[in-house]
């Protein structure tokens, strides 16, 4: 899968080679505190790996690299939700810090939005963010997702209870603005 994005970036299906640059961005401290737990820091070689070893069983495929035509400079994908939660689906995305505020996050979850309606059985898409990652709110609300709640103190990382920031677009919403 592919989905071109602006100038050389793109979303698109990991490759096996892609493990040393994901550990290139991913080894970073300012990426890390915003990101679950699961995501480890350090971030090997090893661990990139393992998790495209993990990326690439998911059928229908769910997790993307966010790239240029050298190189994967983050990730981005979907989880569909278990039962009753089974038509919404969590958004999550990281990039290299050396390309913050470069637009390629915004652009990215657009074309994720876009093709998860397109793709999935699914009504509503939502992104957590921690309360500390104002940017990371600043991508989902360019993106057309609407602030929903706020889940206080639901998040525990580095020892520190913080609060998350729940955002969602809904099918309906995503018609809309596609019209």
């Amino acid at each position: 899968m592919i989905l071109p994005l602006f100038d050389d970036w793109c979303v698109r299906s990991f490759a096996v080679t892609d493990a040393e640059a994901i550990a290139k961005y991913a080894n970073n401290r300012h990426v890390s505190i915003n990101l679950r737990d699961s995501f480890p820091y350090p971030y090997t070689v090893q661990d990139a790996r393992r998790w495209l070893r993990a990326v690439k069983k998911h059928q229908p495929e769910t997790g993307w690299a966010i790239a240029s035509s050298r190189e994967v400079i983050g990730g981005i994908g979907i989880h569909i939700q278990p039962d009753v939660y089974r038509h919404s689906a969590e958004l999550g995305y990281w990039i290299g810090e050396p390309l913050w505020k470069k637009g390629i996050a915004t652009a990215a979850v657009k074309a994720v939005v876009d093709y998860a309606f397109r793709n999935f059985d699914i009504i509503r898409l939502f992104a957590g963010v921690f309360e500390w990652n104002p940017a990371s709110s600043r991508v989902l609300e360019k993106a057309g997702f609407i602030y929903e709640s706020r889940m206080r103190k639901s998040v525990t990382k580095d020892g520190k209870h913080i609060d998350q920031l729940m955002y969602v677009m809904l099918r309906e919403e995503w018609e809309a603005k596609s019209r």
